[in-house]
Formats: C-alpha cells, sequence, structure tokens
C-alpha cells in the first residue's frame, strides 16, 4: 500500500507532504457509494412553525374570490410581474452557476496542459551509516515553467536518493530522460528537465501571488494518490502565510513558512502540483495537507520560487540569491518586547545579524536595523523579507526602505549567490 513520506508533525496538527513513496505498487483504491446524513429531517417551514398548512377556511376562500375579482388586471399583472421575478433570479442562478462551470472547465484544460505526473524510483537508506537498505518508488506532480522541458516540483518528491524520474504529460506522452536540475536547501522547492523533449512543452502562466487575498477562488490540479492524472478540485484561499512544521513516517521535519492555506482538496500525489486562480495563473504550488483535518491544505506562494525559476531557465541551474541578514519579523507584541522602532518589518538581530562577507554588510546593514521594504513591496509577517528576496535572481540591485535610530532612509544591496 502506498504511503504518504511525512504523517506527523512535531507540533500542532500532523502535516502530510502529499507526495507518494512505496515500495509496492498502489492497488486501485475502494471506493464507497456516497452516505446520507444520519440527522433527523428538517421539519421547521417559512415562519418557523412546524405545523402542516392549515386549509383555508370557505369565508376566507370567497372573501379572496371576491377581492380578485374586485381588483381585476391589477392583481393579474402584479402576480405576472412576481412570477417573472422569480423566473429572472432563477435564470440569474443558473447562469451564475453555468458559468462558474464553465469556467473551472477551461481552467482545468488550460492548466492541465502544462501540469504533469511524476514518478521515481531510488534507494532508502538506515543506520548509523545511511546504508542503502531497499528500493523506495514515488508519486507526484510537476508544472511545467518552460517549452523546453523544465519542470518545477516539490524537493520531497524527488529527494535525495532517487536515481531514476519519469514524466507523463496531460496527452500521455511519456519521458523517461529527465534529470534533477537541483533542490532548494531553504524550501519545498526543487527542478528537474526532461532532456530534449520532442515537441516544446505548454509552459504555464505564472502570476504575482503578492495580490492573492483570502477568500479568492482557486482551483488544484495533481496525480492524486498517484494514479488519477489531473485530478482537479476547487476552494478558496483560507488563509496567507501559514507556518507549518512538516515530516515525521521516519522522515526529518522541516519549518516551512509562508504558507497559503485552502480547501482545496489536496490529495496524496498532489505534491508539486499547480495551486491556481481563476484567471488560469499559478499563484501556488501544492506541498502539504493537515491529517486529522479535513480541508486544509497548504501550497508554496510561487512568489517564493521567482528568483529560483529565473536561474533555473536562465542557467540551467539552481542559484538561490542572498542578502545575508538573521531578523526577526515584527508584530506590535515582538516590537514592544524588543522596544524596537516600528510595529512591522524585518528587525536584524542584534546577535550576528548581519554575515560578515554578504551583500548586506557591503551595503551597510547593521544590527538593530528594520527592514521595512523591499523595492516597492512591504516587509509583513504575511509577506517576510526571505519570500520578498526569493523573487529576485543572483545579480539583482535591491532598495531596502530601512529605520535606523528612529529614522527613515534606504540602502542599496546587489544580491550574491547563496
Amino acid at each position: 500500500m502506498e504511503k504518504p513520506t511525512h504523517t506527523v508533525a512535531a507540533e500542532g496538527p500532523g502535516i502530510t507532504p502529499v507526495r507518494l513513496a512505496s515500495t509496492t505498487t498502489t492497488p486501485a483504491p475502494n471506493v464507497a457509494p456516497a452516505r446520507t446524513s444520519n440527522k433527523a429531517p428538517i421539519k421547521g417551514r417559512a415562519g418557523g412553525s412546524d405545523e402542516p398548512p392549515k386549509p383555508m377556511s370557505p369565508g376566507l376562500l370567497i372573501l379572496a374570490c371576491f377581492l380578485v375579482s374586485l381588483l381585476g388586471s391589477g392583481v393579474v399583472v402584479a402576480v405576472s410581474k412576481a412570477s417573472a421575478d422569480i423566473k429572472t433570479v432563477n435564470t440569474t442562478t443558473k447562469q451564475v452557476v453555468s458559468s462558474e462551470g464553465d469556467l473551472i472547465a477551461k481552467i482545468a484544460k488550460d492548466v492541465g496542459a502544462s501540469t504533469v505526473s511524476i514518478t521515481t524510483e531510488g534507494t532508502t537508506t538506515q543506520g548509523l551509516y545511511g546504508q542503502p537498505s531497499g528500493t523506495e518508488q514515488g508519486a507526484g506532480t510537476g508544472i511545467i515553467i518552460s517549452k523546453d522541458g523544465y519542470i518545477m516540483t516539490n524537493r520531497h518528491v524527488v529527494p535525495d536518493g532517487t536515481q531514476t524520474v519519469n514524466v507523463t504529460l496531460s496527452d500521455g506522452t511519456k519521458y523517461n530522460n529527465v534529470t534533477v536540475i537541483g533542490r532548494d536547501k531553504l524550501n519545498d522547492i526543487a527542478f528537474i528537465k526532461i532532456d530534449k523533449p520532442n515537441k516544446a512543452l505548454p509552459a504555464a502562466t505564472i502570476a504575482d501571488s503578492s495580490k492573492v487575498q483570502v477568500g479568492e477562488k482557486v482551483v488544484a490540479v495533481g496525480n492524486a494518490l498517484g494514479q488519477f492524472q489531473n485530478t482537479v478540485t476547487s476552494g478558496i484561499i483560507s488563509g496567507i502565510g501559514r507556518p507549518i512544521t512538516a515530516g515525521g513516517n521516519g522522515e526529518a521535519t522541516e519549518q516551512l513558512t509562508n504558507l497559503f492555506q485552502t480547501d482545496a482538496a489536496i490529495n496524496p500525489g498532489n505534491s508539486g502540483g499547480p495551486l491556481v486562480n481563476m484567471a488560469g495563473e499559478v499563484i501556488g504550488m501544492n506541498t502539504a495537507v493537515a491529517s486529522g483535518a479535513q480541508g486544509i491544505g497548504f501550497a508554496i506562494p510561487v512568489n517564493d520560487a521567482t528568483g529560483l525559476i529565473k536561474s533555473v531557465t536562465q542557467q540551467g541551474k539552481l542559484v538561490r540569491p542572498f542578502l545575508g541578514v538573521r531578523t526577526v519579523s515584527l508584530t506590535p507584541a515582538i516590537a514592544k518586547q524588543l522596544n524596537a522602532a516600528a510595529d512591522a518589518g524585518a528587525y536584524i538581530s542584534n546577535q550576528e545579524g548581519v554575515v560578515a562577507g554578504s551583500p548586506a554588510e557591503k551595503a551597510g546593514l547593521r544590527s538593530g536595523d528594520i527592514i521595512t521594504k523591499v523595492n516597492d513591496d512591504t516587509v509583513t509577517v504575511n509577506s517576510p523579507i526571505s519570500s520578498l528576496i526569493a523573487k529576485y535572481a543572483v545579480g539583482d540591485e535591491v532598495t531596502l526602505t530601512v529605520i535606523r535610530d528612529g529614522k527613515t532612509t534606504t540602502i542599496k544591496a546587489t544580491l550574491a549567490e547563496s
């Protein structure tokens, strides 16, 4: 039976990265019929009465007939207008539902073409010296980011020890000449490449994920359970800036921050698949689900990978931009404890807050400085400085808005390779 790679979180609810890993082939799941609710039928009617409606008395019926004959066409017109209004409302509702369904269908078709299924095989290790202990098979999802075969996925989909990677396109085309380009050390992101695909691949459209709002409708696409390719689910953004501890099932845990939370169903095998807005643009990459809960899934905002995407597609290798500061994300409560001059921003720690020889040191940043903006982007708990820096590439110059000794100034820094 296929098992998720991680099942237990170190803190809070279990967070399960949704890649499948197993030493056996996945059997078809048992599908149970929908179960009816065991709740008692609802008795209440409009007006709050549980009693059945009483028949109209003969006197009231005669009076009603008399009033109709007296008012004549006026009553008929009023009734006709009411009926027309009801039909209009019903028709409008149907149009809205139909339009949304058509839109999701179009998104599924367009984004589905840029979504691939990934299967892997590798060795597992155990013991003090990491001796090989067996073969592990896995399944996940990926997002095509360039027509020449670069694909973004989760690091835990192609972990260390992966020996073979196979990719299947939405049209059924299969490739086994796939190379792992690199794995990000700071986030659950990795890149693979199809070597010399026999056709131009449809790259996904990447959005600016900083504009995403809570309540926004989204669609998730992925290789559910490792066998239901391009499964489509929909929901909303339930929260932003979520931190989680992902891991378990015998593997090390890791801290992930600044995640989108969504109630769009994310299943095992969906890891690395796209989370898209209603314009069909990728806003995030599906990564984990909360075990023991319903409708709580997490995705990495695509802005956290923008700089990496640039380095991979332009240089053919994974290079993370580096500023070189250790910071604390300020909230009003934390700012009060630190006696900081601002309630929000990235507070550079007093203990080795600026890395020696880093772009930050060369630019003149100091411990105690508060970085409030990176270019035009404001630093917040939901948009930490690490995520804002990740939008850029090595060699890019950024303008930092800094509060120092109660005064605001700007400092330019050129990002280096981490």
